[in-house]
């Protein structure tokens, strides 16, 4: 390895990026970071910083390739990965992007989007340079969470009905949706346009959108002046094919490696894949339904394996006939991503989260409320807003409505049932709702269905505010069981219960599984001796007495516990009779129909997940969910036009924004097939939570780093896409400014049905940027802010006007304070103060014309109003 070739690495920053220029790493400007041209290949750097570095975050180490790249820069590339991983050390995972198919943790480090442009970079390595007005370029913007720009040919012919294009002229953007495009997709390609606006424009640059060719006639105008006349009808865009989650359910191993100059192949396993497949000798390849390659190392694998491991991976594409852009990840044994992690059944690690002991010794901790509501990320591991001493309130789903339960009855469900648990708490202050629909898995389509129905019409009296979890018996979350203080009981009836009340006694035996409040039911099993368990607890519920049956394994805790859930079925003492295991008396046996062997095996405590926690961006494709990752969440990538699913194992978020609409009802299906269709075989009965914005719960909130409650206003959350448009860009002025250069420069001469001569440019650059020498004499603009008739007619009143244009050349007392009407024939009253000569207006505004159209448009029009050519 030649540590000299490489370049330093300033361990405090997160992200790092190097093009590769004459097979050598020259450092990208960090104002640059998102541009990428595409005869270059790159190598980025990802180090995590703060929380997450503490959380044992590995580094990740990207080589990108241009679609025109070389291969020798390829090679180079991957080159440098290898030596940069070898100084770094193992902790890391490398990937090989390729333009246009980038992996979600790449394009997680690019907001607001990434940017393609053209050819390579010039000698001076300027990535973006600032102020440049003399530019003349389209981009075609496409994305939902992940945005990205490419440069296209400067034609309506690169235009279609489906993506958003952005006409970049230096001084002015116009930002051009698509008809079919989404509201959420144009609102994301307006902060891109804005971000570029700031970035490369220091913000001068105005910003005209056309949501509606038809209302937006003005900015039509100036883009068939440039772009010529549109002569054909814009087409829609051909289908590209996102990856569904039923594509993502297939997962494949193998053992992969080289002999006699060949590639052997070996499939070890396929769904549902185990940790101990994986052997630390070995090296791995692991196919994730074609869209995905890993590459998994075991730390004693030899070094000469690592270094090929790339190398391998392209040949596994090749033999497997995939696409050579489609992703690989190497991984190191001990360093895994999140994503990899999750492709298995069960993932042990050493636990590197503090509070994962803590949850494992919930039962020995008292739980402090108050600590929960100040430390949210506890809430949210230990899956609990508070202790379950808020207000309840209980429905039963009878006869396709809700009936209340009397809160005497409150923990008695009746299996085949749908109840509806209204929690109310206080957190900070504020009041809060969590809706649990609990639903046993022996309910009917139609009660599920009136479920459903019945919540929603809850959640429109409190006004939208209540957080819905969907939970199905035996697969409760925590807080569901604090909330009954260990006395949920479960009963199992051949004939439809009663929500009124339990049914009259009968032989009923009753198994007692927990150890605290927030962890333990009581559940109905068959009345026989062959369901005991020795290190269970059991209830024998009779016509006379009900027995409670300790098992000899079981524990002081699960003892106590027992004693609570008895008062549920016997309210005296009277009525209750302990038996120790080995000393049951005769009737005891008789009541479970005789003696029979039963299991004796010790049940296993929920496993504590010390998986990372996912965020994905939900959207529907032929009917089947596609997902989009985004890495590195924070609260800023949620946002109101989306449907967010958070995957923290044991239950499943799926986050709402408040302007989504029919989406809403698909949400919950969203979550079903995504638990349905992971390769790690996740249980369909894990809680869905349904999440509002603003009405987030501790519990969800708690996955992310840091959480502002009051990031979403009233009035900032009410701005629409519209509003932040018309509002701050000032959309009329620009029209009638850019209208006026348009026609000063004799548009009409240029061909209708072509691109413009080389005077475009200059045409739309602004005042400042012109000299006397290269304005023509040409038709009046007419000073209208927005036309009324269509570019074609627009062009056709060019031609046949025949007043002359006069410009640079009329004193300060033609112009000042003189109406429109007492103005020199040629002269657009909007701009009275461009006719000056340089000289003079400098005399009259103190400052030269570049800096006075560099200043502020509502700064211009003070100083035309203060000296009078307003």
């Amino acid at each position: 390895m030649n540590t000299e070739s490489l370049p330093e690495i300033e361990s405090h920053r997160d992200l790092q990026i190097w093009i590769l220029k004459d097979l050598k790493l020259v450092p990208v400007p960090e104002g640059a970071y998102g541009n990428f041209f595409e005869e270059h290949c790159y190598v980025v750097l990802h180090v995590p910083q703060g929380l997450r570095a503490t959380q044992g975050t590995p580094k990740d180490l990207h080589y990108w390739i241009g679609k025109k790249a070389d291969i020798e820069a390829e090679g180079a590339a991957g080159n440098f990965v290898q030596d940069l991983q070898e100084m770094l050390g193992s902790a890391i995972v490398q990937h090989r992007e390729v333009q246009g198919h980038e992996s979600d943790c790449f394009c997680s480090y690019f907001r607001p989007g990434v940017i393609y442009r053209k050819g390579g970079l010039a000698s001076a390595l300027k990535h973006v340079e600032t102020n440049m007005y003399n530019i003349q370029r389209l981009l075609r913007i496409r994305g939902r969470k992940h945005v990205s720009a490419t440069e296209v040919e400067f034609s309506w012919d690169s235009f279609n009905k489906d993506d958003i294009f952005l006409l970049d002229l230096g001084k002015v953007m116009i930002q051009w949706n698509g008809p079919k495009s989404s509201v959420s997709e144009r609102a994301r390609a307006l902060t891109l346009t804005c971000s570029l606006q700031d970035r490369e424009r220091a913000g001068r640059a105005q910003i005209g959108v056309v949501d509606d060719e038809f209302k937006a006639s003005g900015l039509m105008e100036i883009m068939e002046a440039v772009l010529g006349h549109r002569v054909a009808s814009v087409y829609p865009a051909i289908p590209s094919r996102s990856i569904n989650q039923l594509q993502k359910a297939r997962v494949h191993l193998y053992y992969v490696y080289q002999k006699d100059k060949g590639l052997v192949i070996q499939e070890l396993a396929t769904c549902l894949l185990t940790q101990d497949l994986l052997n630390e000798e070995e090296c791995y390849v692991l196919d994730h339904g074609g869209c995905k390659i890993y590459v998994w190392q075991g730390r004693r694998c030899t070094q000469p394996e690592k270094i090929i491991s790339f190398s391998q991976a392209q040949n596994f594409l090749q033999a497997k006939g995939y696409p050579t852009y489609t992703n690989v990840e190497v991984l190191h044994q001990g360093e895994e991503s999140a994503a990899f992690k999750q492709l298995f059944r069960t993932w042990s690690a050493e636990p590197k989260n503090k509070n994962l002991e803590l949850i494992r010794k919930l039962n020995q901790v008292k739980l402090d409320v108050v600590q929960l509501h100040s430390q949210p990320e506890l809430a949210a591991q230990l899956r609990m807003v508070d202790d379950g001493s808020g207000k309840v309130e209980v429905w039963g789903i009878q006869d396709l409505g809700r009936q209340p339960v009397d809160p005497k009855l409150h923990g008695q469900f009746c299996a085949g049932s749908c109840y509806l648990v209204l929690y109310t708490y206080q957190r900070m202050g504020h009041i809060q709702y969590i809706l649990y629909l609990w639903q046993s898995p022996q309910a009917t389509t139609q009660e599920v269905a009136a479920l459903k129905s019945n919540a929603e019409e809850l959640d429109l009296m409190y006004h939208g505010a209540l957080v819905q979890a969907h939970v199905t018996m035996g697969h409760e979350p925590p807080h569901f069981y604090a909330i009954f203080q260990g006395q949920m009981v479960i009963f199992q009836d051949s004939s439809r219960p009663s929500v009124k009340g339990r049914p009259a006694p009968a032989t009923r035996l009753f198994h007692v599984q927990g150890t605290d409040n927030y962890n333990t039911r009581t559940t109905e099993v068959p009345p026989r001796a062959s369901a005991l368990n020795s290190s269970d607890i059991f209830l024998l519920d009779t016509a006379s007495i009900c027995y409670v049956w300790f098992g000899k394994g079981c524990s002081g805790d699960q003892r106590a516990m027992a004693q609570k859930a008895v008062t549920v079925l016997s309210e005296n003492d009277e009525g209750r009779e302990t038996v120790l295991e080995g000393q049951e008396s005769p009737h005891f046996w008789e009541a479970l129909g005789g003696r029979a062997p039963y299991p004796s095996n010790k049940s296993l405590p929920e496993e504590v997940s010390g998986l990372q926690p996912r965020l994905f961006e939900c959207s529907s494709q032929h009917d089947h969910l596609v997902l989009m990752e985004v890495v590195f969440f924070g609260q800023e990538d949620l946002d109101k036009y989306d449907v967010m699913l958070l995957d923290a194992w044991h239950e499943v978020f799926l986050w709402l924004g408040e302007a989504v609409g029919r989406q809403k009802e698909e949400a919950v299906a969203w979550g079903l097939e995504y638990l349905k269709t992971h390769p790690a075989g996740r249980s369909q009965a894990s809680p869905i939570v349904l999440v509002k914005q603003g009405h987030e719960p501790p519990t969800f909130t708690g996955w992310f780093l840091t959480w502002d409650p009051y990031k979403w206003t009233e009035s900032e959350n009410n701005q629409s896409h519209r509003e932040l448009v018309e509002g701050s860009l000032e959309i009329e002025s620009v029209i009638a400014e850019i209208t006026a250069e348009v026609n000063n420069f004799r548009l009409s001469r240029w061909p209708t049905n072509s691109r413009p001569s080389s005077l475009a440019p200059q045409a739309l650059k602004g005042p400042q940027d012109r000299t006397e020498k290269e304005l023509e004499p040409g038709p009046k603009a007419g000073g209208s802010s927005t036309s009324s008739s269509s570019s074609s007619t627009s062009t056709n009143s060019y031609q046949s006007s025949s007043k002359p244009m006069v410009n640079g050349c009329l004193s300060s007392k033609q112009l000042m304070h003189q109406s429109a009407k007492d103005l020199p024939e040629g002269v657009d009253p909007a701009q009275k103060e461009f006719y000056l000569s340089d000289s003079e207006f400098k005399d009259v505004f103190g400052k030269s014309k570049e800096e006075f159209y560099s200043m502020a448009k509502w700064k211009q029009q003070q100083e035309k109003k203060q000296l009078g050519f307003f």
